[in-house]
């Protein structure tokens, strides 16, 4: 064997047992902390006792469609939003990710992260160069003078830092926990975007439905100023009954165009949060079909809480601090370091490679840090500083995705009971309205029955589009809540 490659192999069994040595420093997987499954505020007896049996009535009178479970895949798939069964909601929320500038930025963020754990990673390997040089020399001992000469060198040289305290595998894995937390901080720009979009739709159909139904209530108020006027021309009522009539067309009027400038402004606000110039926005299927399709459970699995992407931010930050602290411990003590070099020297080009002009070098450092004036120790501190700041921005984090999800899983049940119960107000104004108007046009009720009953309805009619509309956004407001990832909801459904 010749003497390089027993040198070789001899350094490589050096590198190997240097390399054994374990990482300093705390572990920088951390064991999240365990947390209550998150559950709405248990409502008075009493009051449940009255929104159970509304609900019954309910039921018997109108039987509802069997509803379907929400199951919840991914946020890139969306399929979520099949809960609306509204396809335009679904071509808002894709033209919103595909031309909204946070979300670009982000990705932007994370390839950057990506980079940069690459470049770090690297650190692990030796460092292999090629080397090539040729000089014109004259050198001098003494009184010895000697001739000038020509010198071409070739040479390839490695160099490594043996990691034995873990001081760059510490550094890389805080690499990788910073790639990691910007990954879900752009998960968590999306969630954002999507409930926002979402949103802004639900409040756009509930305008439509406004306009709708202040139409109607024009169209029929004038019907009855129409029957008023004849009563009046018959000499069955006085003027001042005419002009109450009158006031009252003129009261649903006003309210027709003002839902008709909100609808306009809301059209022109989505459309700028989407990307897109200010215009007109398609529509899809009405809120009571979505309404009626949806079915949230009352309580959700702690995991989904911890599936969350600012809590999965929060957890690889604090990660990431731990795995600095090995780091700056580990730069308190000493490094190894392995350099070796092999190539061809010789006074001339024609013999660079011949067999006396074989040149190799190899070495074992060491560097023992003994006086740095406290900048070493002072690293060290410092990263255990910022490791406790995260832990504690972690568990704050937590709490406050449990807080949310609570009012979340409380604003799905209170929705839905306020909403049943509008149904029922609704239901019974229609009836009273038909009535009221029978007995009115046959002379036996006077106007202020028809009055006081149109605009019981006129308010219960917007109340309802307003309960639909909040009952959706809470849906909304509890799969942000979870973070977007519903997909074993379902499974833990009672």
């Amino acid at each position: 064997m010749s003497r390089p490659a027993a040198v070789a192999r001899g350094w490589v069994a050096v590198a190997a047992a240097l390399t054994l040595g374990a990482c300093v420093g705390p572990s920088p997987e951390v064991q999240p902390a365990p947390v209550p499954a998150p559950h709405g505020t248990p409502i008075d007896p009493a009051m449940r006792a009255v929104l159970d049996s509304i609900t019954t009535a309910v039921t018997a009178v109108a039987p509802e469609p069997a509803p379907v479970t929400l199951a919840i895949d991914t946020v890139g798939q969306l399929s979520w939003l099949g809960m609306l069964r509204d396809t335009e909601a679904i071509a808002l929320v894709r033209a919103a990710l595909q031309h909204n500038r946070d979300y670009q930025a982000a990705t932007a963020r994370v390839a950057e992260y990506q980079a940069m754990y690459i470049g770090t990673r690297s650190a692990m390997l030796p460092e292999l160069d090629a080397n090539g040089a040729v000089s014109a020399n004259k050198s001098i001992f003494g009184s010895l003078v000697l001739p000038p000469y020509d010198l071409f060198n070739a040479t390839a040289s490695v160099s490594w830092e043996v990691d034995f305290w873990g001081r760059v595998r510490r550094t890389t894995q805080a690499s990788r926990y910073d790639w990691s937390g910007r990954l879900a901080d752009r998960r968590a720009i999306v969630l954002s975007l999507v409930s926002s979009v979402v949103t802004a739709y639900l409040q756009l159909r509930e305008l439509d439905e406004d306009v709708a139904i202040s139409q109607q209530t024009l169209a029929s108020r004038r019907e009855t100023y129409r029957l008023a006027r004849e009563r009046f021309d018959q000499g069955l009522i006085s003027e001042l009954d005419v002009r109450q009539f009158e006031s009252e067309v003129a009261t649903s009027a006003v309210s027709l165009a003002s839902f008709l400038r909100l609808r306009d402004s809301q059209e022109n606000a989505l459309s700028v949060l989407i990307g897109q110039a200010p215009g007109p926005i398609g529509r899809g299927g009405p809120l009571d079909s979505a309404v009626n399709a949806v079915q949230v459970p009352d309580s959700v699995p702690s995991t989904l809480v911890l599936r969350r992407p600012d809590v999965m931010s929060a957890e690889a930050d604090w990660s990431a601090a731990r795995a600095r602290v090995g780091a700056a411990e580990a730069a308190r003590l000493p490094r190894f370091a392995i350099t070796a070099s092999y190539g061809r020297q010789h006074p001339s080009l024609d013999g660079l490679f011949g067999s006396s002009s074989e040149i190799y070098t190899a070495q074992l450092g060491v560097s023992v840090p003994l006086f740095a004036g406290g900048r070493v120790s002072s690293a060290v501190q410092a990263a255990a500083a910022r490791a406790d700041e995260a832990r504690l921005h972690y568990e704050q984090t937590v709490l406050n995705a449990l807080r949310e999800t609570s009012d979340a899983l409380d604003g799905i049940r209170l929705s839905r009971d306020q909403l049943t119960a509008q149904e029922t107000q609704t239901r019974a104004l229609r009836r009273a309205l038909e009535l009221a108007q029978r007995r009115y046009a046959s002379g036996v009720a006077s106007y202020l029955d028809v009055l006081d009953v149109e605009r019981g309805l006129f308010a219960a009619e917007l109340a309802l589009a307003q309960s639909r509309r909040q009952y959706l956004a809470a849906t909304v407001e509890l799969y942000k809540a979870v973070g977007g990832s519903w997909d074993d909801l379902a499974a833990h459904s009672p």
